[in-house]
This record gives C-alpha cells, sequence and structure tokens, in this order.
C-alpha cells in the first residue's frame, strides 16, 4: 500500500518475518521511487514487535541511526 506517495506499508500475518519479506518490500520501495516501508506483521502477542521500518538507499544499523549505504 503506498500513502501519500511517501511511503509503503507492506502488511503480513505470519509466524515469523524472513528476510524475503523485508527483500519485497525493498523491491516495492524502488520500483516506487520512495525512501521509506514499514513492514507490519499482525501475528505477534504485541503489534509494536511486529513492526520495522526500512529505508530505501540507507543501511540501518541496530535499528536507530539510518547511515548511507557506500
Amino acid at each position: 500500500m503506498l500513502v501519500n506517495d511517501v511511503f509503503i506499508v507492506e502488511l503480513k500475518a505470519v509466524e515469523l518475518l524472513k528476510p524475503l519479506h523485508e527483500v519485497q518490500l525493498l523491491t516495492y520501495m524502488k520500483l516506487s521511487d520512495v525512501k521509506m516501508g514499514l513492514l507490519i506483521n499482525f501475528n505477534v502477542p504485541k503489534l509494536r514487535e511486529g513492526i520495522k521500518r526500512k529505508l530505501n538507499g540507507y543501511l540501518e544499523y541496530n535499528g536507530i541511526k539510518p547511515i548511507r549505504e557506500e
């Protein structure tokens, strides 16, 4: 789902998010030319645990600081 041409939200209800799900989100982001995406898994006890943020063109370090990938 593309939200206001700013970011993509990919919704899942799986037991465990796999690297394939992240690659799928990154592919959607690259094809849509957006910089941010959210991967949300609803099959978790606390929704907060099922949310991953991805940045296109950036490498996340410990999920805290985005740094530019060279």
